[in-house]
């Protein structure tokens, strides 16, 4: 179901949009607010399991947060998805950030999970989305692959699966492998 799907959507209207019923998401897309699917069982193990690694790695460092929306720009309109989980440095944080708000500034690191139901050719699609409006990297993590891929704004997205140690510049002092996050997440092997 679509809000408002007769108009297009600013970014200031879709933030004053009132909530949609139950625990409903809504993503801000080409001027339209689409909900964001539910998340199933797997999927929300692996954002539990990705928030808890993440923060171990950035302790004191920035922010880890689930489904928390962002403002964003895409093909030239306002866009505001919302990441499975995020990763924002201080460095990137406003002072004056709201608590309560859309994060304003493009995050450092962006997690999304493939969801049955989508592809990973969409999700490609989308970080490559997330990249154009600054994202510095972008993680896919496709649960049936066992597989974290990473997307860099300046080179080709690179795929780690089992023990290969994700390292990045980006992170220094960062140092986890897919199966780690799988394993977390307690994920079973197929």
């Amino acid at each position: 179901m679509l809000l408002q799907a007769d108009s297009h959507l600013t970014l200031q209207e879709f933030l004053n949009l009132s909530p949609g019923e139950g625990d409903t998401t809504y993503e801000l897309i080409d001027g339209q607010a689409i909900p964001k699917m539910s998340p199933k069982k797997h999927h929300s193990k692996l954002t539990r399991a990705s928030i808890n690694l993440i923060e171990q790695l950035c302790e004191g460092k920035g922010e880890v947060c689930p489904e928390l929306a962002v403002a964003l720009t895409r093909r030239g309109k306002d866009w505001v998805p919302v990441p499975d989980v995020l990763y924002i440095s201080h460095e990137r944080l406003p002072s004056d950030w709201e608590e309560e708000g859309v994060c304003s500034v493009p995050p450092d690191l962006v997690i999304e999970i493939i969801s049955p139901g989508q592809t990973f050719g969409q999700m490609v699609a989308k970080a490559q989305d997330y990249l154009n409006a600054n994202v510095l990297r972008v993680w896919i993590l496709d649960r049936k692959a066992r597989s974290i891929t990473v997307f860099y704004p300046d080179a080709a997205p690179k795929t780690y699966m089992g023990d290969e140690l994700i390292t990045d510049s980006l992170f220094p002092g960062w140092e986890l492998t897919a199966e780690q996050v799988f394993q977390k997440a307690k994920i079973p092997l197929k």
